[in-house]
């Protein structure tokens, strides 16, 4: 018999019907307290060897129905390599349907929006990397369920980097990322990453909403809050996982940021700046032009053609924690967003957008910030 379930750690799903392999009909729950629905994961039980076909319905009032047409679910039958499986998308049909179609050659098979990246998985890289010689590890805060906010400190050069994601946290792409970066931190021979451990302090929260995380939410917190808008003004109430990081920033400074995310409808991958804040200034454009050009001749997932509108002047959003630490401190803060699709200028059929990518990039950002402290910023030795 054929079951769908989804009571484990990021699981979101309902079973509206379940009559047989073609005839598996699906939605999606709703982040609590909140309107936002987009992430999926679940598990198809007892379907080897059948052809199935698996409809989530209602997809037209999700976050972002744009993000569907040309998206293909992940699948896995071991939980470690995620495929894409064959999925189409018609907004025409009970409100707006992904259908996915699968032959499962093993007895169970687990399917995502991405692949996830679990807080069992977070607490392992956490334990390892602080585990590696010249580390510093500490807890900045608790989530509302109670959840540490962990951060990872590494190097002790004199620039002061912040690298967090997971705002968002059905954008699990970016603790991939973060499993990227770190390995590459805490590599001893990479000479990229003894030379940044030498010219900055790099600060790493690789998580900062395991409570979405684990409740399967695309967007937001326990309380139903979007973490990315609350750095104007964070609260212990509604977002102490802002309210910490911010504090700790402010204690050390910063001189670059990057809040990495993943984007549902852009199939690329790309920078989103802080045009629009009141005081910015030349340096800081020279320094976001700077990083940009050097992150594209590095990596050839990245491109600058495409990615969001710019602010107008004075108009940009300090909610959002790019926009506030580039006012805040004057520094280099930028947006990293990645495809829950595929990268349309480099594609790959198999994998599409994929944890590998995510992690090869975390490494080559690494590698423009480098060069961008040693060649515009002096690795500020004064």
């Amino acid at each position: 018999m054929i079951h769908i379930d989804s009571a484990f750690d990021s699981g979101n799903i309902k079973v509206e019907r379940c009559g047989g392999p073609q005839d598996i009909v699906l939605t999606i729950h709703k982040d609590a307290a909140s309107d936002f629905y987009q992430w999926f994961h679940f598990r198809l039980s007892g379907a080897r060897g059948q052809a199935c076909s698996i409809r989530i319905t209602g997809l037209n009032g999700s976050a972002y129905p744009g993000g569907w047409p040309g998206y293909r679910a992940c699948m896995s039958a071991d939980r470690q390599q995620w495929h894409r499986a064959p999925t189409e998308f018609d907004a025409k049909s009970d409100g707006g349907t992904l259908t996915i179609t699968l032959t499962p050659d093993a007895d169970q098979v687990w399917l995502a929006y991405f692949a996830p990246y679990s807080l069992e998985r977070h607490h392992d890289l956490i334990a390892r990397i602080a585990a590696c010689p010249g580390v510093r590890a500490d807890v900045l805060g608790r989530s509302i369920d109670g959840r540490p906010i962990d951060r990872l400190v590494i190097g002790d050069g004199p620039a002061t980097l912040w690298l967090y994601g997971r705002q968002h946290p059905g954008e699990s792409m970016a603790e991939w990322w973060m499993d990227g970066a770190l390995a590459r931190l805490t590599d001893a021979g990479d000479p990229v990453a003894r030379k940044l451990r030498q010219l900055a302090t790099i600060h790493v929260v690789p998580n900062m909403n395991p409570d979405g995380s684990v409740r399967g939410h695309l967007r937001t917190n326990a309380a139903g809050v979007n973490l990315n808008r609350e750095w104007a003004a964070p609260s212990i109430e509604k977002s102490p996982e802002v309210l910490c990081v911010r504090d700790a920033m402010d204690a050390v400074g910063c001189d670059i940021a990057m809040d990495v995310h993943g984007d549902e409808a852009i199939p690329q991958v790309f920078i989103a700046g802080f045009e629009g804040i009141p005081s910015i200034t030349e340096r800081q454009l020279a320094l976001l032009g700077g990083f940009k050009t050097r992150l594209a001749r590095i990596s050839p997932d990245f491109q600058t053609a495409k990615g969001y509108p710019k602010a107008r002047p004075g108009t940009a959003n300090l909610a959002m924690s790019t926009n506030q630490l580039a006012e805040r401190f004057g520094c280099l803060a930028m947006t990293l967003e990645m495809p829950f699709k595929d990268n349309d200028d480099l594609p790959c059929a198999d994998f599409g957008w994929s944890p590998a990518r995510s992690q090869h990039l975390g490494r080559d950002c690494l590698a423009a910030m480098l060069e961008t402290l040693i060649d515009d910023l002096g690795g500020l030795m004064g």
